[in-house]
């Protein structure tokens, strides 16, 4: 697989977000769907940290078993920056430039948290299409279109937690969601290029701890808007809804071999 071809399929595995954006232009949902929908995209968001973490301590928990202290320690090091910056950098920046001066108790618009949603996996899948640039680039072609299969169909789902906040609220245009999902899904792409010519461990647990951060961060903005006693039961199914479905998705790739 050549670098135009690794490419190219990159950007498909990256684009196949779009898929689930067009739900957030539904209108006139009833007072307890909306939380329920809000919810599933924390739900989802909450099994794509787990599932994060889970890729980003594999290397750091490999070096510190084969006893590798000065490779530890560097990839420790990456990711407590990377978590710091992922997390508190959102915070910075909602302070400075996302919440209206003196009126610090107001929440994100839906539109803004659908932003930062995106942002957020955005991070993660630079991070996946840095997996398969490198496999690509090392020669591992098989692995290499297992993991665009895989991605494309996990970033299908990752479309509809974007819009979630937005369901019943505010109607997206057709350029925000076209915004939304080049700020989620082309990551995927750059991840790509990058990762065809530069084969990094560092690289990849740095943006996994940085979309870890930015995803705590995120969960904690939908938890503030939608956990509420009027709210909380529609919430929590919505919960349990988006997490069963992100984990069924995932047990449908492993099941494939993916």
């Amino acid at each position: 697989m050549n670098f135009v071809q690794t490419v190219i399929l990159g950007a498909i595995a990256g684009l196949t977000i779009y898929l689930g954006l067009p739900i957030g232009r539904i209108k006139s949902l009833p007072e307890k769907v909306r939380p329920f929908l809000s919810m599933t995209s924390a739900g989802i968001l909450v099994f794509l940290f787990f599932d994060i973490f889970s890729q980003l301590s594999s290397p750091i928990e490999e070096n510190l078993t084969n006893r590798d202290y000065g490779q530890f320690g560097l990839l420790l090091g990456i990711f407590i920056v990377g978590f710091f910056v992922g997390l508190l950098g959102l915070i910075f920046f909602e302070h400075q430039f996302i919440r209206m001066a003196g009126n610090v108790t107001r929440t994100l618009s839906p539109t803004r948290l659908a932003l930062m949603i995106a942002a957020g996996i955005g991070l993660h899948n630079f991070s996946e299409g840095l997996a398969i640039g490198q496999s690509a680039g090392s020669g591992e072609i098989a692995f290499a279109g297992i993991l665009i299969v895989g991605f494309g169909l996990h970033n299908a789902t990752e479309g509809f937690g974007i819009v979630g906040p937005l369901a019943g609220k505010e109607r997206p245009s057709w350029g925000f969601l076209g915004l939304a999902g080049l700020i989620g899904g082309g990551p995927t792409f750059l991840g790509t290029i990058v990762g065809y010519y530069m084969v990094s461990t560092a690289m990849s647990v740095l943006f996994l701890s940085l979309a870890a951060g930015a995803l705590l961060y995120i969960i904690g903005e939908l938890f503030q808007v939608n956990w509420r006693a009027i709210t909380k039961a529609p919430a929590g199914w919505g919960l349990l809804a988006g997490f069963l479905f992100a984990y069924l998705t995932d047990l449908l790739l492993v099941s494939a071999g993916i």
